[in-house]
């Protein structure tokens, strides 16, 4: 039996704003860093043997700290990169909401393809055929993954038996931790989107 921890990547100046995809030069800033930080504060107890993460900077800056502190080497692996948003990349999110195929997209998941981009059954196949990898190098262990937040998702999609089309009905925020299970009999999904907070509270 192998659990997962899903760790999307923490904020940088782009998250909420336009569309990073796979554009280089987008890190960590200041926020993110500090919720990186808390998460490994987090994360510090739990016997993790091996860390994957997405090869783009801002998942390797949040998968470095995780890593160091468990004694253990950063494995960057292009499958779970970010989704391939085509033309769509570097776009501001303003922008993209007047455009018929963006709400489309948003609405259609499972068939709508970002323009020069994949689709977003494809990118859950990249990461489920990972996933399922991994499970079976790590049988018995805890093991992280640090990837993006619509990969995330359709990852969570595919073990709950949630259809792509409704995948945007939960919430995969920056530095969050999900955690599945994957035994013989199947997966289970022990926690989803958990940022250690309250939503909505503002002392949090």
């Amino acid at each position: 039996m192998t659990t997962l921890l899903l760790i999307r990547h923490g904020e940088t100046d782009a998250v909420g704003k336009s569309i990073m995809g796979w554009q280089p030069g987008w890190r960590l800033n200041q926020k993110g860093r500090e919720q990186v930080e808390k998460l490994n504060l987090r994360l510090a107890n739990l016997p993790i043997r091996a860390i994957y993460t997405s090869p783009l900077e801002r998942a390797i800056e949040t998968a470095m700290p995780i890593a160091s502190q468990h004694g253990i080497s950063v494995q960057r692996l292009e499958d779970l990169g970010e989704m391939q948003f085509g033309q769509w990349e570097g776009v501001n999110l303003n922008q993209l909401e007047e455009r018929e195929q963006w709400r489309r997209f948003n609405t259609f998941r499972s068939g709508v393809r970002p323009p020069g981009g994949e689709l977003m059954v494809e990118t859950q196949a990249r990461m489920i055929r990972r996933l399922e990898c991994v499970s079976r190098e790590h049988p018995r262990d805890t093991v992280a993954i640090v990837s993006h937040g619509d990969p995330l998702r359709s990852v969570i999609a595919f073990y709950l038996g949630i259809p792509l089309d409704l995948m945007l009905r939960f919430e995969i925020s920056p530095a969050s931790l999900s955690v599945v299970e994957l035994a013989p009999w199947g997966p289970r999904v022990l926690r989803l989107n958990d940022i250690g907070d309250i939503p909505g509270d503002p002392s949090l």
